[in-house]
């Protein structure tokens, strides 16, 4: 074989391009649905046969294409996105590339039929995969235009060769027809297959059509158990709006994160640290949030020329775009408090969120909770109770409960009681506040609680772990954080550039209670560390919040690391199991989870309690069938 330098086929060259570009059928339908957002149509019809292989059609009612451009639509580098350098730096269309349709038609059967709105007639052009010269013929189509494919990798048997099974082919394609659906409220979709149509989506144009059209793509459970951000957080020309899930509708896998960036899906390292880091303190350990949100800034201020595929984007002040989405999220999920939620914490939603496995873990948690006898938690006996002489106690009224909150402030100087003192005998129903009242504890372990709508069952424990951990933040962040001198200063070998970085963020290690200096060119010392932190591996905690700074232009794992410990203290001075409480131990309890950040989780992610509705409580025992 010579050696010499050549130019590569036109067909060549495309195919090589389509090993970027094509990987598999839902590729194609990605590139082509893009096409047709950015041609301007209101609906987009896709129907495929044997998982895309065998055949995809993708038809819309968009400004079509000119006869003049139908062949230039089929070469390399050839579309109407961009003109000029200025134009790639604001990119503001799905395509830009000037790819997609050479690359397709260099490895499949390719028609393209399309009728400008300014044409009486429609055009056709086809390609098979050769290196040939496309020619233009008179057809029958509405204003619009249809791209249909068969037989993809008919030419590249080796390609061909690594696709997966009909069904796993399908189920990515239909992944991302769901994506461009929720990219674009305003657009009607639908998608067959095999002549069945699985999709059919109207435009939906008020809150209420959205999230129907996402509970028809991702199940009603998630809609039913997420949070607006309905009033769409704005600062420095970044907008943030959509949807996040409860923590404790959490997944095993991140199958149900969505993120959109001027309606282009990314996936995202930095924002996907963003997000997790402001579920941090309510996420069981492994599990996944949902999000389906919505990122919009200045074209000019993000780069999606990354990657062929158009998945990654680079933003130009990522720090800032980090910082934004973590505290905007961090923010609503503190904000919620029991009867705040957009949805209800119910039984049939938590088992719908959760899988066995984290069912089993939560039973093992619950083992190693303090036996009887233990003098930690709220106060009073602390022996058990007997439960062959107990009497579960009458509903109580309101002037009984105002009677039973009496001691309430030599118990709980910090309890809320607003709530409490603003009850109005005359209409216990209106006054009832969202976690209700306690009726009595269950094996020592729950709290039974009646509200307006049904009854509330108490995990006593992780509500009091939650409502313990949030006071000692809140009194660590009031005292700030108070630094020790090391007796013998420690030395870090460290890259230039992570010396650097220290240097630079000296101060931000200064407020976070550390003294670092730069020593040398490759060398840091540190002299002093915050006093909850002094027995702690300081060093790798160092270098892990350079290595933090470097990738994502900021760290946390200073704060996580004081909050690990304040997390063990809290859950060490919490109320045990087996523990029995007065009824106004129990009420203050549910009336400081009112008032308290977070509450509807513990400090490891689990769920504080769950609800039944009467309606649910009705099906149980076939009430009214």
């Amino acid at each position: 074989m010579s050696s010499r330098i050549h130019l590569l086929s036109p067909q060549l060259a495309n195919q090589i391009a389509a090993g970027e570009v094509v990987e598999r059928p839902a590729s194609v339908v990605k590139e082509v649905l893009e096409n047709a957002i950015d041609a301007g149509a209101e609906k987009i019809s896709v129907e495929v046969e044997q998982g895309g292989v065998k055949l995809i059609r993708i038809r819309d009612d968009g400004k079509g294409i000119d006869k003049e451009d139908l062949p230039l639509a089929l070469s390399r580098h050839a579309t109407s996105k961009i003109t000029a350098l200025e134009d790639l730096e604001a990119v503001a269309s799905l395509g830009f590339r000037g790819e997609a349709l050479a690359s397709i038609s260099s490895v499949s059967r390719l028609t393209l039929t399309s009728r400008s709105v300014d044409d009486d007639s429609a055009w056709q052009v086809k390609a098979e995969g050769r290196d040939m010269v496309a020619e233009v013929s008179p057809a029958a189509h509405p204003q619009g235009t249809t791209v249909e494919m068969r037989d993809l990798f008919f030419n590249t048997p080796a390609r061909r060769k690594f696709l997966k099974t009909e069904n796993t082919e399908y189920r990515h394609l239909e992944e991302v027809v769901k994506r461009l659906a929720l990219s674009r409220f305003d657009l009607q979709f639908q998608l067959s297959n095999n002549n069945r149509v699985v999709h059919q989506l109207k435009p939906a144009n008020s809150e209420q059509m959205r999230e129907r059209r996402i509970a028809s793509l991702l199940g009603s459970g998630f809609i039913d158990n997420a949070l607006s951000l309905d009033i769409s957080a704005e600062a420095s020309g970044l907008r943030l709006w959509g949807w996040i899930g409860l923590p404790t509708y959490s997944r095993s896998q991140a199958d149900q994160q969505y993120f959109f960036v001027n309606g282009r899906i990314i996936r995202d390292k930095l924002v996907t640290h963003a997000i997790r880091q402001a579920y941090a303190d309510v996420l069981y350990n492994g599990r996944h949030p949902c999000y389906v949100l919505y990122l919009e800034l200045d074209p000019a201020l993000v780069d999606v020329n990354v990657h062929p595929t158009k998945h990654e984007v680079r933003f130009r002040e990522g720090r800032l775009v980090h910082d934004f989405i973590f505290r905007t999220i961090h923010r609503v999920i503190a904000e919620t408090r029991p009867g705040e939620q957009n949805s209800d914490t119910s039984v049939s939603s938590l088992l719908q969120g959760q899988a066995q496995p984290i069912q089993q873990q939560f039973d093992q948690q619950r083992i190693s909770l303090q036996s009887p006898g233990s003098n930690s938690g709220l106060g009073g006996s602390t022996s058990g109770i007997n439960f062959s002489n107990y009497v579960r106690p009458a509903t109580p009224s309101v002037g009984e409960v105002k009677q039973q909150l009496a001691g309430y402030g030599a118990l709980h100087p910090n309890s809320s009681q607003s709530q409490v003192g603003s009850l109005n005998p005359s209409s216990e129903t209106q006054d009832i506040p969202p976690m209700g009242f306690a009726l009595a504890q269950l094996h020592g372990i729950y709290i039974l609680s009646q509200t307006a709508e049904g009854l509330i069952l108490v995990d006593m424990h992780a509500a009091h772990e939650r409502i313990v951990y949030e006071r000692m933040k809140s009194a660590w962040e009031s005292d700030g954080l108070r630094s020790q001198p090391l007796l013998v200063p420690v030395t870090l070998n460290l890259s230039e550039a992570e010396v650097d970085i220290a240097e630079e963020r000296s101060e931000v290690f200064a407020k976070l209670g550390f003294s670092v200096e730069r020593m040398g060119q490759e060398s840091v010392v540190i002299r002093e560390v915050p006093v909850a932190l002094a027995r702690s591996d300081v060093s790798l905690l160092v270098r892990d919040v350079l290595s933090d700074m470097k990738v994502y232009g900021s760290s946390s794992r200073i704060e996580e690391s004081i909050n690990e410990l304040l997390a063990t203290m809290a859950c060490h001075g919490s109320v045990r199991a087996n523990r029995q409480l007065t009824l106004p131990e129990m009420n203050a309890l549910l009336r400081d989870m009112e008032a308290t950040e977070r509450s509807g989780q513990c400090n490891h992610g689990r769920p504080t309690y769950v609800q039944m509705t009467m309606n649910e409580l009705d099906k149980l025992f076939l009430r009214g069938q």
